[in-house]
């Protein structure tokens, strides 16, 4: 099929390298990009190198109705002009994971869910290298498929965080192993319904044969009902009770992981001894040790494996403590259902630091973590009305409409000995930051020189 003229639209990092891998493959390209930021002109450069066309600040409808299959950026939406564009209408389109899926030479474990996906997929990838397994973490947790797909040397799996936008893409996309780790509302901002969000996850399942194994979470009757005619075997985890007769999966019992993939039961460690918050982090761990045991990763292995994981940036990091104030950076929580998980995790009163842009669902849900527990709610960012409006009255919220070391200096100020400051927006960032990354990094910044002002840090 070389030779084809492929259309690239938006040149993040998996549009770059969707670009490159269909050059190396003999592909005509074509890459489009609205903006013309420093990342979209170096993106262009390198195409240009390897001798495709690239045009930035808009897209040309006339030259995309020209190519004979279009690759999608993730951050693009179905509903974004260009591709509404009546002569686009004929010409297919896919997602870059699914691009690089064509052209992957190496058995897939897919991680989808709404909450987990990147720490479940980091870990699983970690629990295989301590197994001698050449493993890779790809797609949406930052390394674009495609860059893999370009590898001289094909790793033994891919473990791909994939998510709800890069499903909703694929065709062909046929994982050995899929997870999933829950679901609850989000992305209401891009989706007309729930139901339409749960449909794009669904994919995961589109090409499932009899040779597929499923790991599911056993206590999310939506993530139960999501795989419900899918083929395969299916391999549940829990941690709130032990598995039904027959079952096989991953549980906890007496504060002990454990698998169960035949007659035994195989005991891995402790759970005091994972170096992560929270009970989402123990099924994360239980999710993982699954996905690696079924790659045929030894228990040994996967022991070793759970207690060197140390985590992800921005996922419930502790940034550090001075004058007896735990500060926390849940930058990654774009959503509310991320943000009740670790304010179940942290048991410590609490400076939330909720805001940013709004992505459509009421904060009122968080009230009964917030009511007894929350010393007070800062609300910054574009949401900060809407935060403001939900949540006051029931907890009390500070409103800062200055900027974000405005908002970091303020809850140094509230926060008492013992208190913990916790940044788990519940929003995306790009009112005022680049990314959640950016985010991220800017509070753990703030919070250090905070505390050297403040705590003598």
């Amino acid at each position: 099929m070389s030779g084809r003229r492929i259309g690239i639209l938006g040149l993040a990092r998996s549009g770059r390298a969707a670009a490159l891998l269909a050059l190396s493959a003999g592909e005509r390209v074509f890459a489009s990009d609205a903006g013309a930021s420093s990342a979209a002109v170096e993106a262009a450069e390198a195409i240009e190198m390897a001798g495709g066309e690239v045009e930035l600040g808009g897209h040309t409808a006339e030259r995309l109705a020209e190519c004979e299959l279009l690759v999608v950026s993730p951050g693009i939406p179905p509903t974004a002009p260009v591709l509404s564009d009546p002569r686009l209408a004929g010409v297919p389109r896919i997602s870059e994971l699914e691009f690089g899926f064509c052209h992957l030479r190496s058995p897939v474990i897919a991680v989808t869910g709404t909450n987990g996906k990147s720490t479940t997929t980091a870990l699983a990838a970690h629990l295989l290298r301590a197994a001698g397994v050449h493993a890779v973490a790809a797609g949406n947790i930052g390394l674009a498929l495609s860059e893999v797909a370009l590898y001289e040397k094909a790793p033994d799996w891919v473990v791909v965080e994939a998510s709800s936008f890069q499903l909703a893409g694929t065709e062909s996309f046929a994982p050995r192993i899929g997870v999933v780790t829950n679901l609850s509302p989000d992305h209401l901002d891009r989706y007309a319904s729930v139901e339409a969000y749960y449909a794009d996850k669904a994919r995961l399942f589109k090409n499932s044969t009899d040779e597929s194994a499923w790991v599911l979470n056993g206590q999310d009757a939506a993530v139960l009902s999501l795989a419900d005619a899918a083929l395969g075997r299916r391999y549940l985890f829990r941690t709130r009770s032990r598995p039904a007769r027959g079952e096989l999966g991953a549980f906890i019992a007496n504060g002990v992981l454990a698998m169960r993939l035949g007659s035994w039961d195989l005991p891995l460690l402790r759970a005091d001894e994972l170096r992560l918050l929270g009970e989402h982090n123990v099924a994360n761990a239980l999710a993982a040790s699954l996905a690696a045991a079924l790659a045929g990763a030894p228990v040994v292995a996967i022991r070793d494996g759970l207690r060197s994981f140390r985590g992800l940036e921005h996922r419930l990091e502790i940034v550090g403590e001075w004058d007896g104030v735990l500060w926390v950076n849940d930058s990654k929580a774009t959503n509310v259902a991320s943000t009740l998980v670790a304010l179940r995790s942290v048991q410590r009163p609490l400076v939330l630091l909720l805001g940013g842009r709004h992505k459509g669902e009421p904060y009122t849900s968080m009230l009964p973590e917030l009511r007894d527990r929350v010393r007070a709610v800062i609300a910054y960012g574009e949401a900060a009305p809407l935060i403001e409006r939900d949540l006051n009255g029931a907890v009390r919220v500070e409103r800062i409409d200055g900027s974000f070391e405005d908002v970091v200096e303020h809850a140094s100020s509230l926060a008492h000995p013992g208190d913990a400051v916790l940044l788990s927006p519940a929003c995306s960032s790009f009112d005022m930051f680049t990314g959640y990354e950016e985010r991220g990094r800017r509070f753990k910044e703030l919070a250090r020189q905070v505390a050297e002002v403040r705590h003598g840090g």
